[in-house]
C-alpha cells in the first residue's frame, strides 16, 4: 500500500494573501474588472470549501491558480471577447452622425486600479504596469482561453513551464507550443499609435489647463500626429490630431466646457495617472462625465481613452457621485 494522503491545513488570512496577485490574473484572462472580481471570489470560495481535502502536493499559489484558471475558462466558454473600440473596424471621421449608439457593457475591456492588481517593490510593479495597459490586456483577448493562460502564467507572472502545464493539466510541450503560437498572435494584433506609457505630470497639468480651458489648439500640440481617440461603450474611435481636434469641436463634443477634473484617489489606473472629468450640472455643481485614461511617449499624448459608464466605474474607484 502506498503511503495515506495527509491533508494541509489552509486557513482564510493564508488565501487572502493572493486576492491580489489573483485579480490581476483574472483581469488579464477577462478583460473585465467586474468579471475579475467574480472569479476571484469564487476562487476564494472553492478554495475554502475543498481547504479540508489540500494535500500540499503543490504549493497554495499553485492550486489556487488552477482553480482560477477553471474558472476563467467556464467564464470565457459562455461569451464573446472583450475589446476596445480600435479592435471593432476601422476609425471614423470626426463627424457627429458616426457615434451610433452606445453598445453593452459586456463587450468592452474595463479599467482597473493599479492597487488592486500589482504588488512588489517598486521595480517590479513598474515591470509589471507594461502588462496591464489597455492595448495589451485588449490583445490579450484575440488569443484562444488556454493560450491566453499560459501566455500570462508564464511570461507575466514567470511561472515555469512545469507549473504551467500543472495548472492547465497538460504537458510542457503542449505549453511551449501554446506559448509560441500566443507570441505570433500578439505580434500580429495591430496596436494603434506610437509606444506608450504613462503622461508625466507636467504633461497632465498642461492638458487639464488646456482641456477646462477649451483651448483646442493648446491640446493638438500636446498629441502625436497619429494618435488615436476613443470613448467607450461607442465603438466610433478617431485616429490623427487634426480628427481628434475637430471631433473635440462638434456641438455634442462642447457640453464639456467648463469641466473639472480630480485624480482619481486609488492612484494609476491601467499603468497610467488617470482622470477623473465632472462636467456643469444645469442647476449647479459638477456631475460624472467619464474617467480618463491616457497614454503617452516623447512628451505627447499617443492614446486618450474616455471610459463613459461613470455608473458603474466611478465608486469602484472612490470616485465622488458629485462635486459642488
Amino acid at each position: 500500500m502506498g503511503p495515506a494522503s495527509v491533508s494541509v491545513q489552509v486557513n482564510p488570512d493564508q488565501l487572502e494573501e493572493y486576492r491580489r496577485e489573483l485579480t490581476g490574473y483574472c483581469y488579464r484572462m477577462l478583460g473585465s474588472s467586474f468579471e475579475a472580481d467574480d472569479a476571484v471570489q469564487e476562487t476564494m470560495l472553492r478554495a475554502w470549501r475543498a481547504a479540508g481535502s489540500f494535500e500540499g502536493r503543490s504549493s497554495v499559489r499553485s492550486w489556487l491558480y488552477r482553480i482560477a484558471t477553471n474558472i476563467c475558462l467556464d467564464m470565457l466558454r459562455s461569451r464573446q471577447r472583450r475589446a476596445m473600440p480600435m479592435d471593432l473596424g476601422p476609425a471614423s471621421p470626426p463627424i457627429e452622425s458616426m457615434m451610433g449608439e452606445p453598445r453593452a457593457d459586456d463587450i468592452w475591456v474595463s479599467p482597473i486600479a493599479d492597487s488592486r492588481v500589482l504588488s512588489g517593490d517598486p521595480a517590479e510593479i513598474a515591470v509589471s504596469r507594461e502588462s496591464i495597459r489597455l492595448a495589451f490586456v485588449a490583445a490579450l483577448q484575440h488569443l484562444p482561453a488556454r493560450q491566453r493562460a499560459a501566455l500570462i502564467l508564464c511570461e507575466v507572472l514567470k511561472m515555469p513551464a512545469a507549473e504551467a502545464a500543472a495548472t492547465l493539466d497538460t504537458t510542457v510541450p503542449a505549453i511551449n507550443s501554446a506559448l509560441q503560437r500566443a507570441r505570433a498572435t500578439i505580434a500580429e494584433v495591430s496596436l494603434d499609435g506610437p509606444p506608450s506609457g504613462s503622461p508625466d505630470s507636467g504633461l497632465i497639468d498642461r492638458y487639464v489647463d488646456a482641456f477646462q480651458r477649451y483651448d483646442i489648439s493648446a491640446l493638438i500640440k500636446m498629441l502625436h500626429d497619429d494618435a488615436v481617440m476613443s470613448m467607450p461603450p461607442f465603438s466610433m474611435w478617431v485616429r490623427g490630431s487634426m480628427d481628434i481636434a475637430e471631433f473635440m469641436r462638434l456641438p455634442a463634443v462642447q457640453v464639456c466646457r467648463g469641466s473639472v477634473f480630480i485624480p482619481v484617489p486609488s492612484g494609476r489606473v491601467n499603468g497610467v495617472q488617470a482622470l477623473a472629468q465632472y462636467r456643469p450640472a444645469p442647476g449647479g455643481g459638477f456631475t460624472p462625465w467619464c474617467l480618463q485614461v491616457h497614454e503617452a511617449s516623447g512628451g505627447r499624448f499617443s492614446r486618450l481613452t474616455y471610459f463613459l459608464d461613470c455608473e458603474r466605474l466611478f465608486p469602484g474607484f472612490g470616485l465622488p457621485p458629485r462635486l459642488s
